[in-house]
């Protein structure tokens, strides 16, 4: 199956930006990096993971959560096979892993996905930590 590996994290004070990129590597069954969906999650202490953002590569499609509406960008490279999502205007609040996955979902169902927190999902790679500091 794909694997996707985060990265960019680290730290920021509120109001700074930060863009983590998800790099998508190990195709098979003929799949490419344009025929998946990826979706971006994060996931703090002691809270539900929960859905950010996403993106179809192929056609450019976007989906954000309200809570970073306005505020992130996500965007694909796709000659890289990398997701990025740009970050600003952040607060506290949005401290946490992030993690990216790979869905090859319809994509009225991928939103629901998101809005649900993919609690199905079982290819979760290790994330990359953003910290926002007050």
């Amino acid at each position: 199956d794909v694997q996707l590996q985060a990265s960019g994290g680290g730290l920021v004070q509120a109001g700074g930006s930060l863009r983590v990129s998800c790099a998508a590597s190990g195709f098979t069954s003929g799949f490419t990096f344009e025929d998946y969906s990826i979706g971006w999650f994060r996931q703090a202490p002691g809270k539900e993971r929960e859905g950010v953002s996403c993106i179809s590569p192929s056609d450019g499609d976007t989906w954000y959560a309200d809570s970073v509406k306005g505020r992130f960008t996500i965007s694909s490279d796709n000659a890289k096979n990398t997701v990025y999502l740009e970050m600003n205007s952040l607060q506290p609040e949005d401290t946490a892993v992030y993690y990216c996955a790979a869905f090859t979902s319809p994509w009225a169902r991928l939103i629901a996905i998101m809005t649900m927190g993919a609690g199905q999902y079982n290819n979760w790679g290790q994330g990359t930590q953003v910290t926002v500091s007050s």
